[in-house]
């Protein structure tokens, strides 16, 4: 009998607590004023920390157009997260060596699919160093697809794109390369 008379009473009293439900409406200037928080993983701020995948691609003067293409294609958020990643970079050499037209063509809001296709083509999750790949290795892609690396002379290749550097990341690393990968090719 004492738990039905408790019940009630520890109702009221949270309903108490919390304002009874009613709601206030705050008119002040001020408030209308705030600025929208912005969200998402590459939004923190954190100067001290080993950039990652994302903050060494903008960080490379060489790395602007495929910088343009991951912000086209809303994945800066998703390549800012913990990974592991390894993203193979195509260098603006590697973009400008495309066709007339294709890049200004694929950072157009209506080609945002192909577009986020094409650069899941070059990601992997986890961290493959070059050096530990071997000839005829395939890996599996972000966007579903396979890519195959070759080894010729120490020369360490994914499907037909050198890797010329590597920049090691907090959520991975950044394996720099000379072509741009085309998923089906």
């Amino acid at each position: 009998m004492k738990t039905k008379q408790i019940a009630p009473l520890a109702l009221i009293a949270l309903l108490c607590a919390c304002g009874g439900g009613a709601t206030e409406t705050n008119t002040a200037p001020e408030a209308a004023a705030a600025p929208a928080q912005a969200i998402g993983q590459s939004n923190v701020v954190d100067d001290e920390s080993q950039r990652n995948v994302v903050q060494v691609a903008v960080a490379s003067p060489d790395h602007s157009t495929l910088v343009a293409a991951v912000k086209a294609a809303d994945l800066v958020n998703a390549l800012s997260n913990a990974g592991p990643f390894t993203v193979y970079a195509p260098t603006n050499a590697a973009f400008a060596a495309l066709p007339a037209g294709t890049v200004d063509g694929l950072l157009k809001p209506e080609k945002k699919d192909a577009l986020t296709d094409i650069l899941q083509y070059h990601v992997a999750v986890g961290v493959y160093k070059p050096t530990d790949m071997k000839d005829g290795q395939v890996l599996g892609m972000v966007n579903g697809g396979n890519a195959t690396f070759h080894v010729k002379d120490g020369q360490v290749m994914i499907n037909d794109a050198k890797i010329i550097g590597v920049v090691p990341a907090a959520n991975g690393m950044v394996c720099v390369i000379d072509k741009v990968l085309l998923p089906g090719q």
